[in-house]
């Protein structure tokens, strides 16, 4: 919850400063999809967000989430895609999604997981698998990003293959909020 209210509180210093629109994505745990009131609690957060067109917060989820209740995981992500918040699910292609129910969930983003970005371009079963993860993301019209990017070798091979965005110590280290004002100006 924390880190919500940070996020929205960021936004709107970024907004004041005359930054672009953008996007926070924050990682949600399990136990928090779990609880009856999650998707209230995350929607009190996102009514910080500056209340303009590109400015949001996206949930990051992992495929591990879903297991339990995911009945109940789907009507809370829905909730939440209603009300103009986007759903990630994180470290794709390590955990349990099926491709049936891969169909069925309210997810606009598959975030590639690093083990295969490290990789690439020189592993070809990974370079396989980053590619069938964005050829399916783009079936069912998500976005993908490739998580774990270091080298320029690795973002040339992402967008051959169409990959939408990528993450990684290739762009910036982590940094201090004070760090990405300066970073964004």
């Amino acid at each position: 919850e924390w880190a919500l209210s940070q996020a929205a509180a960021d936004c709107c210093r970024w907004r004041r400063l005359g930054f672009s629109p953008l996007r926070v994505a924050v990682n949600a745990a399990p136990l928090q999809l779990r609880h009856r009131d999650f998707a209230t609690r995350v929607l009190e957060a996102a009514a910080g967000f500056p209340q303009e067109p590109g400015w949001g917060l996206d949930i990051e989820i992992t495929e591990g989430a879903l297991l339990e209740d995911s009945a109940w995981c789907v009507r809370t992500l829905r909730a939440l895609r209603t009300s103009g918040v986007r759903v990630a699910i994180d470290d794709f292609g390590t955990g349990y999604s099926s491709l049936s129910r891969l169909s069925q969930l309210p997810v606009d983003t598959l975030k590639i997981d690093r083990y295969f970005t490290s990789r690439l371009p020189d592993d070809s079963g990974s370079g396989t698998l980053v590619t069938t993860i964005v050829a399916l993301a783009s079936a069912f019209r998500m976005s993908t990003v490739a998580e774990g990017v270091e080298t320029s070798e690795q973002l040339a091979f992402l967008r051959t293959v169409g990959c939408d965005e990528s993450q990684g110590y290739l762009h910036s280290k982590p940094i201090a909020a004070a760090d990405l004002d300066r970073l964004l100006t």
